[in-house]
């Protein structure tokens, strides 16, 4: 990948990482300048938010809150990651499903 590629997606890619109305404006600036970079970080930014419902939907029926400031934790570490990479132009997995984030979201890009 170049490095006019990176830097055309880079806006794409960081701004996936906040909230899901910057996921949305991603999607939108995305539809307009496809690039495989911000395609990579969409995909990643998806698949974060969406463990994040499902391990807190998880936790709060089992209410341990120990297990809560973890998992708030580990998602939070999740979310550096990704954005950290963002910024760096970097295409670099978060660890453990990184790399399932990208199968499972491949039809976006």
């Amino acid at each position: 990948m170049t490095d006019k590629s990176i830097e055309n997606g880079k806006l794409t890619a960081i701004l996936a990482y906040f909230s899901i109305l910057g996921l949305i404006i991603a999607f939108i600036i995305h539809s307009n300048n496809k690039t495989q970079f911000g395609a990579y970080h969409i995909r990643q930014a998806i698949g974060i938010f969406l463990l994040a419902i499902v391990v807190m939907a998880v936790i709060s029926i089992i209410s341990i809150w120990v297990l809560s400031w973890i998992a708030q934790l580990g998602l939070l570490v999740y979310w550096l990651l990704g954005l950290i990479s963002a910024i760096q132009g970097e295409m670099k997995p978060v660890p453990v499903l990184g790399e399932q984030f990208q199968e499972w979201f491949k039809g976006i890009g």
